[in-house]
């Protein structure tokens, strides 16, 4: 599956506990990478200093939904549930 452009779901609902360049501290949930442009691309796309957990990350039907909508409500699900 391909990212449906113009998303950028991943780069909002979950938290990135490592470092992204501009937020050395990585991001909470919620909060849009300072690396995500406004049409909701990011930055870093196939560059080293993207994230490794960034980069292992796959679009699926699953996680992407059928809507940028579905995608941020199922992304929020998980990182809820997986918090401590």
């Amino acid at each position: 599956m391909q990212c449906r452009v113009g998303c950028g779901a991943c780069c909002i609902a979950p938290s990135i506990t490592s470092a992204i360049p501009g937020m050395p501290d990585g991001k909470p949930a919620g909060v849009r990478c300072v690396q995500l442009t406004e049409d909701n691309r990011c930055k870093l796309f196939g560059h080293p200093s993207r994230p490794a957990v960034c980069s292992l990350l796959r679009p699926s039907e699953e996680m992407c939904g059928n809507s940028r909508s579905s995608a941020l409500t199922y992304l929020t699900f998980l990182e809820k549930a997986t918090t401590p």
